[in-house]
């Protein structure tokens, strides 16, 4: 069986695997989109850039992530994804925490006007 695409308006996501405590999510950015400014309360995530340049935020700093470059965000940490460019920015996620729902999401700042969950 292979995995199910979830579409968002920023691009989409697949999630490769998953197990008791860890998921792991193939996230696609569409150009000029970005994800919502959000914090999660139960997990961590670990990103690693695999295509494209991905505008990150984390707390309070700013930084330009290529392909292999990765970062860690911390539980209850605001961050956000961007792709400033004209190609799709493509990363590996790898969530952990002891709850991986997609209801773990506050969002803080939204371009889509989605409510906070």
């Amino acid at each position: 069986m292979s995995p199910k695409i979830t579409h968002r308006p920023w691009g989409h996501y697949t999630i490769l695997e998953e197990g008791p405590n860890y998921k792991v999510k193939r996230i696609h950015v569409d150009p000029q989109a970005r994800l919502s400014l959000q914090l999660h309360q139960y997990r961590t995530e670990h990103w690693v850039v695999v295509a494209g340049i991905a505008r990150i935020t984390i707390g309070d700093k700013t930084f330009d992530a290529s392909p292999n470059d990765s970062t860690y965000i911390p539980v209850k940490t605001m961050h956000r994804l961007e792709n400033r460019g004209e190609t799709p920015v493509e990363l590996i996620e790898v969530q952990c925490g002891n709850y991986l729902g997609e209801d773990d999401i506050i969002r803080l700042d939204d371009d889509y006007k989605r409510h906070q969950t």
